[in-house]
């Protein structure tokens, strides 16, 4: 491949990238269907139809974002937990980085969840495989914690629950209020141990 076709498709991904990471704010900001494809664009620098040569549609947009942010959040999940054998540090890690990528994190994508009723069937499904691959390791950590007591529920139940409390958190935390990231992470690793 010539060096100028790399440098080609290399801009190009930059470009889905940066279309993926506004897309998304813009739907959290905005909402799904008040935010059009020209405020994409414009947001981006890009003329009102450029979006359409990377995505179908702006349904289509929505759920690359959203499968982005779940996939975005796995790798930088898996990188935290590589070398953590102990359940209990493990799932304390998985909760602070969890957190982190729902506040932290330059693309709001993990945020778009509340948007996934404007997506169809077939667009839903694969968000669910998206979920239900980063939720495996999860559910991986806290069957462990279970089998040796350390949980105080059944272990799926556990990880439904403990999702739901962190993800509401996007809803009250704020960088200069009370409580740190770490501070909340802790906090909710102490609801669920023993």
């Amino acid at each position: 491949m010539s060096r100028r076709r790399k440098d080609g498709a290399s801009l190009e991904a930059n470009r889905r990238e940066a279309l993926l990471r506004t897309a998304a704010r813009l739907f959290v900001e905005k909402g799904f269907e008040p935010t059009a494809t020209r405020d994409i664009a414009d947001a981006v620098g890009m003329r009102p139809g450029s979006p359409f040569y990377h995505f179908r549609s702006k349904h289509d947009l929505l759920k690359a974002a959203m499968i982005a942010g779940i996939d975005g959040g796995l790798q930088r999940l898996q990188a935290a937990v590589a070398d953590v054998a102990d359940p209990e540090r493990r799932l304390r890690t998985m909760i602070r980085t969890h957190l982190g990528t729902l506040l932290e994190n330059d693309c709001p994508a993990p945020l778009l969840f509340y948007e996934s009723r404007s997506l169809d069937a077939g667009a839903r499904a694969e968000m669910t495989a998206a979920t239900d691959r980063y939720q495996q390791i999860w559910q991986t950590t806290l069957d462990e914690l279970a089998a040796a007591g350390r949980l105080r529920g059944p272990a799926k139940a556990t990880r439904l629950l403990l999702f739901g409390m962190l993800n509401s958190c996007s809803q009250w935390y704020r960088p200069d209020g009370a409580f740190t990231l770490e501070s909340i992470a802790d906090l909710a690793a102490e609801m669920v141990l023993v």
